[in-house]
């Protein structure tokens, strides 16, 4: 009886087979943790929708084709098995896993990479390759986190794609720097040694709180919320390419026909895009900020008396889409002047101090301001400011007019009293300010630019019982169409947990900002967010006993990065005496929720003459030294030394859970 023998395969086909095999054996068992790796190093510019589905995309693309080649597996450094952050989980480290992780790298990088004739204002060419998976009618959106989770986001959007894959690496998979560097050479990273270095700079100081965020909800594009499209726009979408393709073949017989005629013609004429059509703008209705748990520009309903002016509407959609050489246009830092993907959602279009005003809100991103003067024939002026994710105070008033010494501002539908206040007069009751029917406010007059400090305006606004928050807040403008939300934390209390910001409507905190306002003119014009002023110490004064008080004035930008400002402020006659700066910091986590210790000093003069060094530190702080010139050492948040007015003292400090902190400057 003959014996059948198994066929025998080529070492070659079985190589390819067992490659792909277990290259999707890899894929399917690590799904979520690809995915959230490609969502983390997507650009944030492409939106949530969009990024969701890009980083499902370039997943499952990652797939090798089979019978082609055989699977490729990268080769990187030995991996550690113990991760550098405490508490982290590591990645499988097997070869089919690497080989997907770094497909899926590859993918994502390239959805930043332009080639040098590419138009700087256009995406990079893989963020306009049509993809898999394809959702028709439904926007999808990750689980929104909290404050922490939103910060995060904010500064992973201002690095590029290769430093957000570096972070996430070392975070999400626990590699060790070598192999991240390696990993990121591979994938086609110009410069991995930098990308290391500047993820090593994100979440700091507390890493294992930024690798928690990271793995929450906010970075989930596996567990996602589902929202309708614009039902409307959708309908008149369908019937359009329902008349379109009835038209097809007239229109191409009218294009043979007309022969040279029509190629002589403007490319584009006569041709609306539905993102610049007046008629396709988003309106929000009148009530729907008190029945929406998003409270933001969303909410706002269209308010003046050229709501319907389609051709004012259409003057301003044409400037922000290819402005003429008569319109001025500025930015914000860290925003983009691209035309609208999608019908941005009108705000607003009135009349205002002689010029037609025009408010759009773009996607949850930008706010655009265009403005025409009504007479004299002078140019447009077309304004871009970010306002992503802004809240019930970061979007309660848009400026919608300067003149001279003062603005107007259009008012959030969700305020329900305004009033005026002057930050260096702490004592003096606000004054109320008249709000017209559309909501924009009487003339406010504007802090000084430059020169003297002898007055700081700003608005106190109360938001409405009907959404449930009812208090009142401080806003102030600092040259950006949405004005700058003040905060104050109070001084740590003995035994207490660490303070949160509150509104800046109290006693204590109003006394503070009279000492510091004068500050905020430095940050005028860089899309300040919101300023807080954190009493971080107070500290016994040498010969006399008179205390002094240490404030960290953290200003937070739209775009992520912050600047701090380290205040003395020593008694003194006057409730309005300015603060001495005695450090000032860019681009720092200091003050912040992932920069909770600060260390300062600075040289002070004593009534009698004596020159001293003083320093104070946040309340982690228990022991403070000065070597240099000068030596001493104290326990506590607080030091002061005797020496010479000149002095070069270098300071630092010890955390009661370990750990060291070196002075800011």
């Amino acid at each position: 009886m003959p014996i059948h023998q198994p066929q025998q395969r080529s070492a070659a086909a079985s190589s390819e087979s067992l490659g792909v095999q277990q290259a999707e054996a890899a894929l399917v068992e690590h799904y979520p943790r690809l995915v959230r790796l490609a969502y983390v190093v997507l650009p944030p510019s492409l939106g949530r929708h969009r990024r969701v589905l890009a980083a499902h995309g370039a997943v499952q693309r990652a797939l090798p084709v089979t019978r082609t080649a055989p699977a490729r597996m990268a080769q990187v450094p030995a991996q550690s098995r113990r991760s550098p952050e405490a508490g982290q989980a590591e990645a499988p480290a097997n070869a089919p896993y690497a080989s997907m992780r770094l497909r899926v790298l590859r993918t994502a990088l390239a959805y930043e990479r332009r080639p040098r004739w590419w138009p700087g204002r256009l995406p990079a060419p893989a963020a306009l390759r049509p993809t898999l998976p394809v959702v028709w009618g439904l926007r999808l959106f990750p689980r929104a986190g909290g404050v922490d989770e939103l910060a995060l986001d904010r500064a992973l959007s201002e690095v590029p794609g290769a430093v957000r894959a570096a972070f996430a690496l070392q975070l999400l998979d626990g590699l060790p720097e070598t192999a991240v560097r390696a990993l990121l050479a591979e994938a086609g990273v110009d410069d991995p040694a930098g990308a290391v270095r500047r993820a090593a700079r994100l979440g700091r100081p507390d890493r294992a709180a930024a690798h928690v965020l990271l793995r929450s909800g906010e970075f989930d594009p596996c567990t996602v919320q589902t929202r309708p499209s614009d039902l409307l726009r959708r309908r008149h979408r369908v019937r359009a390419a329902a008349l379109a393709a009835a038209l097809c073949v007239v229109a191409g017989t009218l294009a043979v026909a007309a022969g040279n005629d029509v190629r002589n013609e403007a490319p584009g004429a006569g041709v609306t895009v539905p993102a610049l059509d007046p008629a396709a703008l988003l309106r929000a209705a009148a009530e729907q900020w008190a029945d929406t748990s998003r409270i933001d520009f969303t909410a706002w309903p269209v308010r003046g008396d050229r709501r319907g002016d389609e051709e004012l509407l259409g003057r301003a959609l044409r400037a922000w889409s290819e402005p003429p050489g008569n319109v001025q246009v500025s930015t914000t830092p860290g925003t983009v002047d691209v035309p609208p993907a999608q019908p941005p959602r009108l705000l607003f279009a009135g009349e205002v101090d002689g010029a037609a005003v025009v408010l759009f809100h773009d996607g949850g991103v930008r706010i655009v301001r265009y403005a025409e003067p009504l007479a004299g024939g002078g140019g447009a002026a077309l304004d871009f400011a970010r306002t992503d994710d802004a809240d019930v105070t970061t979007g309660a008033a848009v400026v919608v007019s300067r003149t001279g010494e003062k603005a107007r501002f259009l008012l959030a539908p969700w305020i329900s009293e305004t009033t005026t206040r002057d930050l260096l007069a702490p004592d003096t009751p606000g004054r109320p300010l008249e709000v017209g029917p559309d909501g924009i406010t009487a003339p406010v007059e504007r802090p000084a630019a430059g020169g003297g400090c002898d007055a700081w305006p700003v608005l106190q606004l109360r938001s409405s019982e009907r959404i449930v928050e009812n208090h009142a807040f401080l806003v102030t403008d600092l040259g950006d169409l949405a004005p700058a939300h003040l905060t104050y934390t109070p001084k740590p209390g003995r035994g207490a947990p660490a303070r949160q910001p509150r509104e800046a409507t109290g006693p204590e905190a109003l006394l503070a900002w009279a000492r510091t306002a004068c500050s905020l003119r430095a940050l005028s014009g860089s899309g300040v967010r919101a300023v807080n002023n954190w009493a971080f110490a107070e500290q016994r004064l040498p010969e006399g006993g008179a205390s002094a008080e240490w404030l960290c004035t953290r200003a937070d930008t739209w775009r992520g990065p912050g600047r701090v400002l380290v205040q003395f402020l020593q008694p003194a006659a006057s409730p309005t005496a300015p603060a001495a700066v005695v450090a000032d910091r860019n681009d720092t986590a200091l003050c912040s929720r992932f920069g909770q210790h600060i260390l300062a000093g600075t040289h002070w003069k004593a009534a009698s003459g004596r020159w001293y060094v003083l320093a104070a530190g946040s309340r982690a702080v228990n022991r403070i030294e000065a070597t240099g010139q000068v030596r001493g050492a104290a326990g506590g948040p607080t030091l002061a030394v005797r020496a010479p007015r000149d002095a070069s003292v270098e300071l630092t400090a010890r955390l009661r859970e370990g750990g060291t902190l070196a002075a800011v400057r």
